[in-house]
């Protein structure tokens, strides 16, 4: 399993939300790089970036410090939040990263998802957000009656890279993932899944990585900012 610090942006600021709640923001970081590389520093082997501002715009919006981030880090990274059209991947891969993470369009338009999975292989991963086991779009804010494996079993012949599960209502809570959801899911989905929201504590990881399903990893933000979590004692225990 693979640890992904999270670094989620905000008006060009490393936040935290509360439950996905734009108003409960916490800023950790106003030089969005430096986080990035202390994070490297520390031995992560992938970065997990979100553009908070995008996803509700439907655009690229954090560009500039997400580029910044590229520049100063060489471990592969991975970034969603307002990429919903094949230009805007084609130049954020052009620029160096390594998978974009589509969310709102699995949704809306899954043609779009299996066309840039078929395009770029390996380099496409599907977010899939949920509240009470539904999902939920466009920066979390506009629930759907859609149900996450529903979901998820749409692009199981797509070729994407993974698909990230968050837990709504668990995230940046400090309560521990929804382990149960997100080992169903894996298990009723041969693509990859990452596990996302409220991964807090060593116990957490410890508790994905023997749900008894094959997790690809953990993504866990607030958690490191705090020091609740260590990136190089979490990385050693996720690979032992």
């Amino acid at each position: 399993m693979i640890l992904y610090p999270a670094i989620d942006l905000k008006d060009g600021n490393c936040v935290r939300l509360y439950k996905g709640e734009m108003e409960q923001a916490t800023v950790f970081n106003d030089d969005p790089a430096a986080q990035a590389l202390s994070f490297q520093n520390d031995g992560c082997e992938w970065l997990h970036l979100v553009d908070l501002n995008g996803a509700f715009a439907g655009e690229p919006v954090n560009a500039a410090p997400v580029e910044a981030i590229l520049a100063a880090c060489n471990v592969p990274a991975q970034l969603g939040g307002g990429i919903r059209d094949i230009a805007t991947i084609e130049n954020w891969l052009a620029k160096g990263l390594q998978r974009v993470i589509l969310g709102t369009v699995a949704v809306e338009n899954p043609d779009l998802v299996r066309e840039a999975a078929a395009k770029f292989p390996s380099h496409v991963a599907v977010g899939i957000d949920a509240r009470n086991g539904m999902v939920a779009t466009r920066g979390w804010a506009e629930e759907t009656d859609v149900e996450v494996t529903e979901l998820a079993k749409q692009f199981e012949d797509a070729g994407v890279a993974a698909i990230i599960y968050t837990d709504i209502n668990r995230d940046g809570a400090m309560q521990g993932p929804n382990v149960e959801a997100t080992a169903a899911l894996a298990h009723a989905v041969s693509i990859p899944v990452i596990a996302s929201g409220g991964v807090s504590s060593m116990a957490d990881l410890r508790a994905l990585k023997n749900c008894g399903a094959p997790l690809n990893g953990a993504i866990s933000g607030r958690a490191l900012y705090d020091g609740a979590i260590n990136v190089a004692e979490a990385t050693a225990l996720l690979k032992g």
